[in-house]
């Protein structure tokens, strides 16, 4: 039954509006003419305070009108041994933390992670209009059964009253990452109840839904051949016989 009114909910919602993309503005970008620093100047500032062993992406972005580097990088402390046959790069062992560090592209001086007002307007930026801010918390960690579950932290919660949802912005990276709302909420809860995996929502591989599947079918086999065998013809052609 849970798994034909979730197969309900998905088809008759539209994805966008579960993702809340109703509620959120148009996405603002950078002029092509913008005066950007090289990103060297902010690598060279960095080196100076953190042993940078690697680059992994240096991607421009825009927080507050402001262009900025969102650099990501290794440590030295998570270098490994190079891959035998590897003529250059380095490697790094498996897990090995990307650490991010923010730098205003136009001087390249580095930039502290978001605080409150800062991630406040980046909400209010991102909302559509009228955005009435109900509570802001700070979270540095959540539950497997949280909204914001694998996503990166710390990070900002705005909960707006008017429109009712919440808004996430990642503290470090300096960026919006997701809205929730109750549309949204539903979706999840039934979207657990059809994989059936209570904790991470996404293992469509587990010994539950496999178990449950095969029954599922032999329960709708079932019902077929208890038809026919039911069937008042069926046993008045077996008599007949």
């Amino acid at each position: 039954m849970f798994w034909t009114v979730g197969g309900l909910y998905f088809s008759w919602n539209d994805l966008d509006r579960v993702h809340g993309d109703h509620l959120r503005k148009e996405k603002r970008y950078l002029p092509a003419a913008i005066p950007l620093a090289s990103p060297q100047v902010a690598l060279q500032e960095l080196q100076t305070t953190t042993p940078v062993d690697s680059i992994s992406s240096i991607q421009l972005i825009e927080i507050l009108g402001v262009p900025t580097y969102q650099i990501r990088y290794f440590t030295k402390a998570r270098q490994s041994a190079p891959e035998q046959g590897s003529s250059h790069g380095t490697s790094h062992a498996a897990g090995a933390e990307v650490k991010v560090q923010l730098a205003n592209a136009a001087t390249g001086k580095l930039i502290s992670p978001l605080g409150k007002a800062e991630a406040v307007q980046i909400a209010r930026n991102t909302v559509v209009d009228p955005a009435r801010i109900q509570k802001v918390e700070y979270l540095t960690e959540v539950g497997t059964h949280h909204e914001y579950r694998e996503k990166p932290l710390p990070a900002w919660a705005v909960m707006f009253q008017e429109p009712n949802c919440t808004v996430y912005v990642s503290s470090e990276l300096g960026t919006f990452q997701t809205i929730r709302h109750n549309q949204w909420r539903v979706f999840d809860f039934l979207w657990m109840l059809h994989t059936m995996d209570f904790q991470g929502r996404d293992n469509i591989g587990n010994v539950l839904l496999k178990a449950f599947s095969i029954f599922g079918l032999i329960t709708v086999l079932s019902g077929f051949v208890l038809y026919f065998v039911s069937s008042p013809s069926f046993r008045t052609e077996k008599k007949r016989r």
